[in-house]
């Protein structure tokens, strides 16, 4: 059997549905291996940034390893934001990727770049299969690597000639990860640190989610009554009239969070990543912290460990809710929660006021969606709202990219979600620079038969960024462009299109569309500037 069919018979071992790619020269065998395959789906796509994206996206809703592929040099460059970002969202993900025959890796050579060594920094591991004998053995560690917590990315570089190789070599068992716990002495501790604070504050990140410890959680809040706030992508963990929850923090500008934390005696964080929002910018009094985590904490001034429980966090959270915690009964001075509702435009009714806002499209949103709906937002000024203001249903339902925090992804990411979430309605909200980068894989969700919405806010500019050279310097430059008739650029893919300029039109639009969405349907929301 050659080395190309051994790869497809780990991947299929693995329990890889798709792989989302582009062939080139450096990888037909692999191509021709995968064609024969009667599981793995392989998703042709138009750029491999889309790839990698799609990957990412899938990886994080489906909990398993998203797979991408690209052949050598700028196919391979093509894959590294994706891979990138995946990186530090903490989404599983894995790149296979062509590279020349070994004979070509020392002199000067066409397409030729070292692959492993530029992957390294945005990966958990990169490596080169040097031997093809070792295929199996590489494989089966990038899987696992993957998906250890923190999850990420992992790299395999092809070099050509191994392909072809005949080998006799077996995919290897798959055993599951281990669970860890810290011992009882320290969930001890950690009961007692809580018991003996009046004021604890509870921030929540993403880790709570991969670790599927969501019922856990709502156990632990429901005995201690204690305020919660939430990072980005641990959206959901609540539900928007729970009395603990304080909603998001980790904004540059009106974290209206900080004042109730500030008033905190202790800081219990729950699975939170560095990445999302640095200690210094949410604990400048440097409160104590209690650190419920995978991995031990991080050394920072802002970050005063005073105890640290490293382990699988449900099962760490299962324990403390069968010590002897009490109810704290406390909130932050004042009516901060009716602040916070107010400040992030946050409403339990459909807007009144018919101004087309991103605000009101996002209650727009909330109102008429059912709570399995998956929305995922593309970066830019719309980012920071759907942050503040869109109230998911349910956790992992809101897709944020916040970690390298990537424009591009939400197009492509929702061919992920919809692949990994078949049932599940899809919503993609980009800004028309985000939906730009990567709007040719329309073409790939139509070719695949997929169902969601796309919709594009169209403001001829970079809003984010002119909001922040007009702070900064009274004026804007640079941030400004001229765009396509997205419903024509739409149509010519082939699919439902509709421009909305008034709230009215918008929630018209949307309404009907999810009605009876059974194709993909692009709404353009012209903006007023």
């Amino acid at each position: 059997m050659k080395v190309s069919d051994i790869i497809i018979n780990c991947l299929e071992t693995e329990g890889v549905e798709y792989v989302f790619g582009i062939v080139g020269q450096e990888t037909l065998d692999l191509a021709d291996s995968l064609s024969k395959s009667k599981q793995i789906q392989f998703v042709n796509v138009r750029h491999e940034q889309g790839a990698a994206f799609m990957a990412d996206v899938y990886g994080r809703l489906s909990k398993k390893v998203g797979v991408c592929l690209s052949t050598l040099g700028p196919g391979a460059t093509n894959l590294l934001t994706g891979i990138a970002n995946a990186q530090l969202d903490h989404s599983p993900v894995l790149a296979l990727i062509g590279q020349a025959s070994v004979e070509r890796n020392h002199p000067e050579s066409h397409q030729y770049l070292d692959i492993a060594k530029i992957f390294e920094p945005a990966t958990k591991w990169s490596t080169q299969i040097m031997d093809s004998l070792t295929v199996p053995t590489i494989i089966r560690k990038a899987f696992r690597l993957s998906k250890m917590e923190k999850p990420g990315s992992v790299a395999i570089v092809l070099p050509e000639n191994f392909l072809t190789q005949k080998i006799a070599n077996r995919p290897l068992p798959i055993n599951p990860l281990p669970e860890t716990v810290p011992p009882t002495n320290v969930i001890k501790a950690a009961s007692a640190l809580i018991q003996n604070r009046r004021k604890p504050f509870i921030l929540v990140g993403n880790g709570l989610v991969r670790q599927d410890a969501i019922p856990e959680f709502h156990t632990l809040i429901n005995t201690l009554q204690v305020p919660v706030a939430h990072s980005f992508m641990a959206k959901g963990i609540l539900k928007k009239e729970h009395p603990s929850n304080y909603f998001t923090f980790g904004f540059n500008e009106n974290d209206k969070v900080l004042s109730g934390i500030q008033e905190a005696d202790l800081l219990i964080t729950i699975g939170f990543d560095f990445v999302e929002k640095l200690p210094k910018n949410w604990n400048e009094k440097k409160i104590p912290v209690l650190h419920i985590d995978a991995l031990p904490a991080e050394i920072d001034e802002y970050y005063p460990v005073e105890l640290e429980c490293i382990g699988d966090i449900k099962k760490i959270l299962q324990y403390l809710n069968q010590s002897e915690l009490s109810a704290k009964l406390w909130t932050p001075f004042g009516n901060l929660k009716d602040e916070i509702m107010t400040a992030y435009q946050i409403s339990d009714s459909p807007p009144k006021n018919k101004l087309l806002t991103i605000e009101h499209i996002l209650h727009c949103i909330e109102h008429l969606t059912a709570e399995n709906t998956i929305v995922i937002s593309d970066v830019g000024a719309h980012k920071v709202s759907i942050a503040r203001t869109y109230q998911p249903k349910k956790p992992n339902r809101l897709i944020i990219s916040n970690g390298l925090a990537s424009m591009g992804i939400a197009i492509p990411g929702s061919i992920g979600a919809k692949l990994a979430c078949p049932n599940d309605p899809v919503i993609c909200i980009t800004g028309d620079g985000g939906a730009l980068m990567n709007f040719a894989e329309i073409e790939t969700a139509k070719r695949l038969g997929l169902s969601f919405i796309i919709i594009v806010l169209n403001d001829s500019m970079l809003k984010l960024e002119v909001q922040q050279m007009v702070k900064l310097f009274g004026e804007s430059y640079g941030v400004t462009f001229q765009n396509p008739d997205f419903v024509q650029l739409a149509g010519s893919f082939g699919i439902k299109r509709v421009q909305a300029r008034s709230l009215d039109e918008f929630e018209t639009a949307l309404e009907e569309t999810l009605q009876t969405l059974d194709e993909i349907v692009l709404i353009e929301v012209v903006m007023q500037n």
